[in-house]
């Protein structure tokens, strides 16, 4: 058998001294955990108000998030590409074939998001082709309780599992703190209905329907939702609305 070497990684030709500086830090936060300014300064060979600036960086991008003892660990972005890919993989695989037959149905704009703690990421998204219409979220992560797709998640645990999951502080400060009791009231009418709206909850103008995704232990793994403009939304529209999405729901959960 003949093996054949790899070839050598050779720097870029005009690297940028603070982009691999940050992407070396997201990659030790990732494989070993928790560090500090001053361990991350170290590590770098930099001042610590430089790594205090990549670090912050990283934090606003989602990917580190800064802990009450002032420590940075993995923020949600590394935290979901910890998951098995195999798993997110899949979920994408089977969602988009659904997403697109309901974008064709509906012509508005459908996404499918999964949940890392507080937050969510979008993971798959079909546009419309309406001139006005709510743009793709893909790759965004948003706080749970403020979209769609994480109403419906949170709507799946338990009270005792929403009260752990938000018992600490919010890592990040500028993170929001939900209203517990309000959440608490509004998750279990998600529960009775399968059907979580936002009317323009964490975006002015769009209003949004999200529904369940499920594997075959019948758990919540993701949530379907369809975006539209406000000015396209009614309460006679929403039958339609629903039924198209439940359908999309159950394909992609069959699927899995």
């Amino acid at each position: 058998m003949i093996t054949v070497a790899k070839p050598m990684k050779n720097p870029p030709a005009y690297g940028v001294t603070s982009v691999d500086h940050a992407l070396q830090l997201a990659v030790i936060l990732q494989v070993e955990g928790p560090l500090t300014v001053s361990e991350a300064a170290n590590r770098l060979g930099v001042a610590r108000s430089t790594a205090h600036r990549l670090l912050s960086t990283l934090v606003y991008r989602d990917f580190a998030v800064q802990n009450d003892d002032r420590t940075y660990r993995v923020g949600p972005v590394l935290e979901i590409a910890a998951q098995t890919q195999s798993n997110v993989a899949a979920i994408r695989a089977a969602a988009l074939g659904p997403l697109r037959t309901l974008v064709d149905t509906l012509d508005e704009t459908a996404n499918v998001s999964i949940r890392t703690g507080r937050t969510i990421r979008f993971i798959a998204a079909v546009e419309c082709s309406q001139s006005l219409r709510v743009g793709s979220r893909e790759g965004m992560v948003l706080p749970a309780h403020l979209a769609t797709g994480g109403l419906v998640m949170l709507a799946a645990l338990s009270d005792d599992d929403l009260t752990a999951l938000y018992a600490s502080p919010p890592a990040n400060g500028s993170d929001e703190r939900p209203d517990l009791a309000q959440l608490r009231t509004e998750l279990r009418a998600i529960r009775r209905s399968g059907i979580a709206l936002n009317l323009e909850r964490s975006e002015r103008g769009v209003v949004a329907v999200g529904r369940a995704v499920t594997n075959a232990s019948g758990e919540t793994v993701a949530a379907v939702s369809v975006s539209m403009p406000s000015v396209r939304h009614s309460p006679a529209r929403m039958q339609d609305v629903v039924a198209a999405l439940t359908a999309a729901a159950q394909a992609i959960s069959t699927t899995l």
